[in-house]
């Protein structure tokens, strides 16, 4: 529509910061946390709109939690043919169907695969139980410098919130979208164990609902969301049909429901002619 030409006319071929507001604007898009980063050396500038702002993470938690235990399998301190059962303290609603019933024998490779392509939060869960989430929150934050991330609660699917006594009662999980930029930069530029591997499992993601429905053919997009009662996010690496490499990702503070995830698309048909 003429709101997307705007955008594509403003940037010239090269997006802007300026556009990129305007195009989370024009998308319903606020209150927002937008970092875009080219990572082909092709010169498009960075774009970095308030990378820290504090909104709550969801289950683009889970994309540091998968890279703390890959981190883990790579000391030999846990392998992926490792099982654990699923016990009754892990237990909440999940989103979709899942194989993760009190009792079920599950190795950490098929808990890795549930929580990034499915969102699975039983699966998170036992991986903060397998991990230490002060472990966990250590070797993300020590070792790659993400220093917004923090594990503290268990998730909850819905109510009752899951009874968690490891949690401190003061603190709310952190990864804030400049930290999941940062996660997935140093996922495709392989600078972290099992780079190849978890880039395989980011593009098995079942949610699509959000910046991939803007996107256009021959577009490939390995991605990570999060979605709760009061925000909406999605993040990822973007590798377009003419071979460009950008990580994007884009948090926003509004519920996630049909209308709200829809609103992703059009933001990103706004900015796709510039990447």
């Amino acid at each position: 529509g003429a709101g997307v030409g705007r955008f594509r006319d403003e940037t010239r071929g090269v997006l802007t910061q300026d556009a990129v507001t305007a195009a989370a604007h024009f998308a319903g898009l606020e209150p927002s946390s937008i970092v875009i980063k080219n990572l082909d050396g092709s010169g498009q500038p960075d774009i970095s709109i308030e990378p820290d702002r504090y909104l709550y993470p969801a289950s683009m938690l889970k994309t540091p939690l998968a890279l703390a235990a890959y981190s883990q399998i790579a000391d030999g301190k846990l392998h992926l043919d490792d099982r654990f059962n699923v016990g009754a303290g892990v237990l909440t609603t999940t989103d979709g169907p899942t194989p993760l019933v009190l009792g079920y024998s599950a190795s950490v490779e098929q808990l890795i695969e549930l929580m990034i392509t499915c969102s699975d939060n039983v699966a998170t869960n036992m991986l903060y139980d397998i991990l230490g989430r002060e472990n966990a929150t250590s070797i993300v934050q020590q070792r790659y410098g993400l220093l917004h991330t923090a594990f503290y609660r268990k998730l909850s699917g819905g109510d009752p919130l899951i009874v968690d006594p490891g949690w401190d009662r003061v603190h709310r999980n952190a990864h804030s979208a400049g930290d999941a930029a940062r996660t997935f930069e140093l996922i495709a530029t392989d600078a972290v164990p099992y780079a190849d591997t978890l880039r395989a499992v980011l593009s098995r993601q079942n949610h699509n609902d959000k910046l991939s429905r803007g996107l256009r053919a021959g577009d490939r997009f390995a991605h990570k969301t999060g979605s709760t009662d009061e925000v909406t996010h999605d993040g990822g690496l973007l590798d377009t049909a003419q071979g460009r490499s950008y990580v994007v990702v884009v948090y926003v503070g509004i519920p996630s429901n049909e209308g709200n995830d829809a609103r992703f698309a059009p933001f990103m048909k706004a900015i796709r002619p510039s990447l």
